[in-house]
């Protein structure tokens, strides 16, 4: 399995620099004894209840963007507290991802309290998820009504290098992301609406999207 140990204290003071590496070695070892390929070593000082944190910010991309397994943490605490541990929780469960932690020496065990709670999340997540896509299909019922046919959506643009690039809108990705959506519920959403389209797609449309965003920000701080 390939592993992101991620470590953290909750202040920058001198002393702490002790703990982190204390975790981080004592990470190391319990990956190699779990067998698992760490990809990198992630730290911050900040605090558990705080969501802004770089390190974690960074753990999360890296999420989305490489095939993680595994985040391997000291305790449950490490990764957050309270209401920001619980969301980070129901984030990287969302992806697929494992926690492993020292505490319980393997696979991390959720109290019945955080269970319970994880549990409602997905519930409404799922009756909002639910909620958009009725919504979705009665647009696009509505649509074809008034004469729209997605099957002649999709133009065509030669591409004699390569294959051919699909035509899908970027805004409707964008406003799905901004909602919380994964990159294969976007896909599948967009499927609905009758494009063709993959998981990988939808991921490099809104990675294209960001770079440009990044450069136009750059050329802007130049002048």
């Amino acid at each position: 399995m390939k592993a992101i140990i991620y470590c953290r204290v909750s202040t920058e003071k001198d002393t702490q620099e002790t703990s982190l590496i204390r975790q981080e070695e004592e990470l190391l070892d319990a990956a190699k004894k779990w067998e698992m390929e760490v990809d990198s070593v992630i730290c911050d000082q900040s605090s558990g209840y705080d969501l802004d944190r770089p390190g974690i910010l960074q753990l999360l991309e890296k999420i989305k963007q490489d095939s993680i397994d595994t985040v391997l943490i000291q305790d449950e605490t490490r990764l957050g507290r309270g209401n920001a541990k619980i969301a980070l929780l129901h984030t990287l469960f969302k992806e697929g991802v494992k926690l492993f932690n020292l505490s319980h020496n393997g696979e991390l065990q959720l109290s019945e309290t955080d269970s319970m709670v994880l549990n409602i999340v997905s519930m409404v997540e799922e009756y909002q998820r639910k909620l958009h896509n009725i919504k979705i299909k009665r647009g696009m019922r509505k649509a074809i009504e008034r004469g729209y046919r997605p099957e002649k959506n999709l133009k065509k643009r030669g591409n004699l290098e390569g294959r051919e690039r699909k035509d899908i809108p970027l805004d409707e990705i964008i406003r799905l992301r901004n909602n919380g959506l994964t990159f294969s519920e976007i896909a599948a959403t967009m499927r609905g609406f009758g494009y063709d389209v993959s998981k990988a797609t939808v991921h490099r449309r809104y990675k294209e999207h960001t770079i440009h965003n990044e450069n136009i920000a750059e050329r802007a701080d130049d002048l």
